[in-house]
This record gives structure tokens, sequence and C-alpha cells, in this order.
């Protein structure tokens, strides 16, 4: 594997988060749009769902792209290639509608997952 880099660590962070915030508004913002009427509006949006895959694709694209050159990197391409493609078929097929949480979910988990291997990884790696 190659050196830790600090732009590794800042893809691999951002990563993470979107994978969470996306997380959070396919599982919080139902439970919201109970108590707030602007929560409801916002678990709905289906342009949201979509930013966030859109987001998604090239932070996490660009860090699939480098591994491919790092040894090492198996795991993490297989997690993050599945997971990208979770959360662009529930964003953006329309016959998987139906399952559109789920597969959200479970893309997120495995890219976050991921995302976390390789930074785990590259720490301990440093010290």
């Amino acid at each position: 594997m190659s050196a830790r880099t600090p732009g590794a660590a800042a893809i691999d962070g951002a990563a993470i988060s979107l994978s969470g915030l996306c997380i959070i508004h396919c599982l919080a913002l139902p439970l919201l749009a109970a108590i707030l009427p602007i929560a409801g509006m916002w678990a709905e949006a289906e342009w949201v769902h979509k930013l966030f895959v859109v987001a998604a694709l090239p932070l996490s694209g660009f860090a699939i792209a480098r591994a491919f050159s790092s040894k090492g990197q198996t795991l993490f391409i297989a997690l993050a290639l599945t997971g990208l493609s979770l959360l662009v078929a529930s964003a953006f097929v329309e016959a998987l509608h139906d399952y559109e949480t789920v597969l959200t979910v479970a893309g997120a988990l495995m890219l976050a997952a991921a995302h976390g291997w390789r930074w785990q990884t590259h720490a301990s790696m440093q010290k």
C-alpha cells in the first residue's frame, strides 16, 4: 500500500460524512416528518437523494480510481463499487422505488465502511 496522504484522509472523511448524511436523510427525516411538516417535504424530496448520489460519485470515484494503482485495496474497491452501485440504482432506477430506502441505507453503509476501512488501514500504516 502507498503512504497515506492528507488528501486521501480528507476524501475518506468527506465520503464517510456524506454516507452518514444519506442515512440520516433516509431514516431520521421520515420520523421527524411526523413532528415537523417541513421535514416531511425534505424526506420525500427525490432531488435530495439524487444530490447525495451525485456528490458521492466524484468523491468516491476518485478514491476508487487511486485504489486501483495500490496493492491491498481489493476490499475497498469491492465495497465502494457495490455501495455506489446500490446508491445509484436506488436514486435513478424507477423500478426499484419500493426498495429505495433499503438500497440507499445498504449502499451508504457499504460506502462508509469501505472508506472507514481504508482510513483505518492507512492510519495504522503511519504508526
